[in-house]
């Protein structure tokens, strides 16, 4: 098992479920919080071009609301752009192992990924 990265906050629980999912397995984990050090656009590329940008996007989230963007309709670029700027709009974790990808909790995802050979 290669490498896994996490991108998310400390305050999400479902990142702090993620690592300690990782953790448990022992599987080296590089974490980078949002608050701290924004996701580039190159790796946001990665998710949006397997998931869709509005898998990306949190709606429910408190910055997408201050930032008033309920009725935003934007392409996929547009999108990519703002989430590189605004990473707390992000819906988190988003997990990287090698090639694999996935958004938010996907325990299953992430087993799968441990059981290949």
């Amino acid at each position: 098992m290669t490498r896994v990265q996490i991108f998310g906050t400390p305050s999400c629980s479902d990142t702090r479920k993620a690592q300690r999912f990782f953790r448990e397995r022992r599987v080296p984990v590089h974490f980078v919080d949002l608050k701290r050090h924004a996701a580039s656009k190159g790796e946001l590329r990665h998710f949006v071009q397997r998931h869709g940008a509005e898998a990306l996007i949190d709606r429910e989230s408190r910055r997408f609301h201050a930032l008033g963007l309920r009725q935003a309709s934007y392409g996929a670029e547009r999108w990519l752009d703002i989430l590189a700027e605004e990473p707390l709009l992000l819906r988190t974790p988003l997990v990287r192992a090698g090639n694999d990808l996935s958004i938010g909790l996907a325990q299953d995802d992430w087993r799968r990924w441990l059981d290949r050979p």
